[in-house]
Order: C-alpha cells, then sequence, then structure tokens
C-alpha cells in the first residue's frame, strides 16, 4: 500500500477508524469522508498525519446526496493526484419492522448501502481503472439470511452482494472488487440490542466471542493490497455465525 490512495466512506470511528488506521499503517495515503462525525474524523486525521505529514485529508459529505458523490472522488484527486482504493464503509442501520417501514426509512438504508457505492464506484471507476486499483464494499452476514424486523437493511445489504458481483464483471480487468461480511463485532450505538440479545448472538457463534474491528480492516487489507487474483467475491469475517445462524 505504500503511497497508495485510498478513499473511505465513514472513516471517522468504529470499523471506519480501524481501516484507516490499518490502511495508513501500511503506507496508504487516505481521503477520509464522515458525515457527522467531525471530532473523530479530525482526532483521527491529527493522529495519522502527526505519523506521516499530509497524509491524510477529510471530506464532509451526506451519502444521501447522490448528486454529490463525483465531487469527493473529485476533491480526492485534487488533493492526492490518484486514487487507488475506494472502502465503500459508511452505512446506515436501523431496524424496520413489516408494517413500520417508511419512504423515509427505504430511502435512507436503500441510499447509504446501495446508491452510494454505486455512483461512488461510478465516479471514481477512470482513476481506478488507471491505478489498476480496488474496491472493498463492507457488506454484512445478514445479505444471506435476513435479520429479523430489519428488512429494508437486509435487503439493501443482500443488493450491496450483487453490486459488488456486478462490478467486478464491469470493472474487469482492471479493477478488482470484493467485499467483506461483518458478523458480531461492534453492538450498534443505539443499543437495540440488549445484553440477553447479545449473549445469545455470541452463544451460537462457532467461535463463541465477539469479533473485533481490526478484525474487519485485516481483511480490508487483504482485499485491496495482497488478493491480485481474488474478485466478486465476499469475505465472512464473523466467527463462523454465517454457517450457525
Amino acid at each position: 500500500m505504500q503511497g497508495k490512495v485510498v478513499l473511505i466512506t465513514g472513516g471517522g470511528k468504529r470499523v471506519g477508524a480501524a481501516i484507516c488506521r490499518r490502511l495508513h499503517a501500511a503506507g496508504a495515503n487516505l481521503m477520509l469522508h464522515y458525515r457527522k462525525s467531525a471530532g473523530e474524523a479530525r482526532l483521527l486525521s491529527a493522529e495519522l498525519n502527526h505519523v506521516r505529514a499530509s497524509s491524510v485529508a477529510l471530506i464532509q459529505a451526506d451519502l444521501l446526496e447522490t448528486a454529490k458523490l463525483p465531487s469527493i472522488v473529485e476533491q480526492t484527486l485534487q488533493t492526492f493526484g490518484r486514487i487507488d482504493g475506494l472502502v465503500n464503509n459508511a452505512s446506515s442501520f436501523f431496524a424496520t419492522p413489516l408494517g413500520e417501514v417508511t419512504i423515509a426509512d427505504f430511502d435512507d438504508l436503500i441510499g447509504t448501502n446501495l446508491k452510494a457505492p454505486l455512483f461512488l464506484a461510478q465516479a471514481a471507476a477512470p482513476a481506478l481503472r488507471r491505478a489498476q486499483g480496488a474496491i472493498v464494499n463492507i457488506a454484512d452476514i445478514h445479505a444471506e439470511r435476513p435479520l429479523k424486523n430489519f428488512i429494508v437493511y437486509s435487503v439493501a445489504k443482500t443488493a450491496l452482494v450483487g453490486l459488488t458481483r456486478s462490478l467486478a464483471r464491469e470493472m474487469a480487468p482492471e479493477v478488482r472488487v470484493n467485499a467483506v461480511a461483518p458478523g458480531p463485532v461492534l453492538w450498534p450505538e443505539d443499543e437495540s440490542f440488549d445484553e440477553l440479545s447479545r449473549q445469545r448472538i455470541i452463544s451460537h457463534t462457532p467461535l463463541r466471542r465477539e469479533g473485533t474491528p481490526d478484525d474487519i480492516a485485516g481483511a480490508v487489507h487483504f482485499l485491496l493490497a495482497e488478493a491480485r487474483y481474488v474478485t466478486g467475491e465476499t469475505i465472512s469475517v464473523d466467527g463462523g455465525r454465517h454457517v450457525a445462524i
């Protein structure tokens, strides 16, 4: 990753921050996107730029504003002159039980989990082709096995896995496109899963423990930097939960 440039969405905190740290430690320069997490993003940027000056730049944007997505790519090119990787990490996650789904819910969940990755990939395609780069989408094991009461989120992640395969075909042979599907790594900040629910999930995970953001970051790094003959693939990083649900 030495000298490579990676655009990562939702990179200011949680799994996104772990991905940023991992790629930066491997030598990459980063365009770190955030929406509301300005404080966390600035602190992370300062931390990483202290290690290597001018290696991280910030961009704020609402990914639901689809018409503005190409400007994220344009600013990355203006700042660093190239794009070698795109990590579509940003995601909305909240329950939408059948009978309570609203158009706003649908637009939010489909917008962040499907539309933004598609239109960012489209905007970045010429630069990624020139660099013979790669895209990594952050999917979810519930793309294959829907999560009850999260119908729109589950459908959005299923579509993201489909998008990963389609982009892998559309952008070959210059660009590889893969996805990482996390399992129980970080619980939602809204505490929608109580302690009993968490323990039930862990008990049905073959490795009997939660994963860490670094587990996801390691898989992203592998797909960007090392998996030179892998495209169209979704790797589950979930302690085996997808085989035990």
